[in-house]
């Protein structure tokens, strides 16, 4: 599948795999908001939150409740959630060509959304992240091994949401528009093989 340097999505649309595969591969994302005159940013690890038909409709996640973003997101619940994937700098050294002038290669999704903030489901919200991050880098592991009692206090202290996506922009820019000879000299100078995937899928 070649994937376009820029994706841009209408509320009701369904989101393009890349972008899905970008989220789902890299979850920290941040999520950004405004009080005022003053901007607010917290990283937080999201899960997609999908329709039966393969919609990317919300994000799902939650914030300590002592962060200061968690009053400013009530009072206007409105936030743009930025994501980033594989990044490189490129130099000439790697295309042989020192009049090839350098650049970046890099993976980005924003989200604009709605903040729906819902203390009833922060078990819900613990526990789809924890499956999540156990399934992609651990070995299983559970909040129930945790300990009720500790993991109850745990939860009094977070608030859970779920951001539901309003828009979507996305750049992949990946080498799609280089020659051929340069993108192969590219790829094979770049030590990051998560970036070398990201890059050999773009062109299809």
């Amino acid at each position: 599948m070649t994937i376009p340097l820029s994706i841009h999505q209408a509320p009701d649309a369904l989101v393009h795999p890349a972008v899905v595969d970008l989220i789902e591969a890299h979850p920290l994302a941040w999520v950004t908001s405004h009080a005022g005159q003053t901007s607010m940013a917290t990283p937080l690890p999201l899960v997609g939150d999908y329709e039966d038909d393969g919609r990317l409709t919300g994000l799902i996640g939650h914030f300590a409740l002592s962060n200061r973003q968690v009053a400013a997101l009530r009072e206007e619940p409105r936030a743009l959630i930025l994501f980033s994937g594989p990044q490189a700098y490129v130099s000439p050294k790697h295309v042989i060509n020192r009049t090839w002038a350098p650049t970046w290669v890099y993976s980005v999704a924003r989200f604009e959304c709605r903040i729906d903030f819902n203390p009833d489901a922060n078990d819900t919200a613990l526990r789809r992240l924890t499956a999540k991050m156990e399934a992609m880098h651990g070995d299983g592991w559970t909040v129930d091994e945790v300990g009720s009692p500790r993991y109850d206090q745990m939860k009094a202290h977070i608030i859970a949401f779920r951001a539901e996506i309003l828009g979507c922009d996305a750049n992949f820019k990946l080498g799609q528009d280089e020659r051929d000879e340069n993108f192969a000299t590219i790829v094979a100078g770049l030590d990051d093989e998560p970036l070398v995937t990201w890059m050999k899928r773009a062109r299809g």
